[in-house]
């Protein structure tokens, strides 16, 4: 797409678009338009109002929740093994955005005796990892973290961990978060929490144990997000590592944002595993400029 081309990464709670003209970025915008924030609006109807921003119509690539069952039109998931080359081959045309040409890239899947996982968005953002910085495992932090296995460019294998969700679950809708007050940010018991958390076994036990530290003055209040926060990364660092472990002084690539990225380069510090990290903005651009010129050809 020579010309130009309109990149958006339309998730579950915001939706993100850049304008590229010439290989270059020229405008890009940020909503909550989410697809289940559409405010009784369609998706088309939301895309419609997208475009009117921009009064040169140009072929749009979207990637995300948008080609799920709660989006515009469900994409399909491509199962493991899947060359991340491939993607570009396997995205649905939208008829419904005519005038304007649009395609949505499918997710992946893995589906498993024991591990049933799936990804949208991910994806797009993997395959620009891999073109920066190639890596045997990734590792993209946020509210369902992924951890994903590569051998080249194939995705061979990924799981999927709640810690994001379940630490805003623990602090809003349990025992846990009542009467806490306002957090303030505790960098000594963020990194105490992490120290727990790699060495805790049975984490379940240790929940309620953080509203009892509390009670006992072990625990200042305006703390326990920092804690909770620590002892969930951990957690899921030292639990995770066994599923993918690495080779000697073998590096993994963490992609995402990066104050979130640097709480999870501190597990990673702490547990003695080498690491690099890529924003995940970059790396999803990265990623869908490949696809777009992909689909000129």
């Amino acid at each position: 797409m020579s010309n130009g081309f309109i990149a958006i990464d339309w998730g579950s709670t915001n939706l993100r678009a850049w304008r590229y003209e010439n290989g270059a970025c020229v405008d890009s915008v940020r909503s909550e338009a989410g697809v289940t924030r559409l405010g009784g609006r369609t998706p088309q109807q939301v895309f419609g109002e997208l475009m009117a921003r921009w009064q040169r119509p140009l072929p749009v690539v979207m990637a995300g929740m948008i080609g799920s069952n709660a989006g515009w039109l469900q994409a399909p998931y491509l199962p493991c093994p899947s060359p991340l080359t491939g993607l570009a081959r396997q995205a649905i045309a939208v008829e419904q955005a005519l005038p304007y040409r649009a395609w949505i890239i499918p997710g992946i899947c893995v589906n498993g005796e024991d591990n049933c996982n799936v990804m949208r968005g991910e994806e797009t953002q993997l395959l620009g990892a891999h073109t920066e910085l190639p890596s045997p495992l990734y590792v993209m932090p946020g509210t369902h973290s992924k951890w994903v296995q590569m051998d080249g460019d194939t995705l061979v294998d990924f799981r999927t961990v709640m810690t994001g969700e379940l630490h805003h679950l623990l602090l809003s809708q349990s025992l846990i978060g009542v009467g806490l007050g306002e957090q303030r940010p505790d960098a000594q018991v963020f990194e105490r929490g992490l120290a727990a958390g790699l060495g805790e076994r049975h984490l379940v036990r240790r929940l309620f144990e953080t509203r009892a530290a509390h009670l006992l003055g072990k625990l200042e209040k305006s703390a326990v997000s920092d804690w909770l926060s620590g002892l969930l990364i951990g957690n899921e660092v030292a639990q995770m590592q066994q599923q993918y472990p690495l080779a000697a002084h073998t590096a993994l690539t963490v992609i995402g944002n990066p104050t979130l990225a640097q709480r999870y380069g501190r597990a990673f510090d702490m547990a003695g595993i080498r690491y690099r990290s890529l924003d995940g903005d970059r790396a999803f651009q990265t990623g869908i400029r490949s696809i777009a010129n992909e689909l000129e050809d």
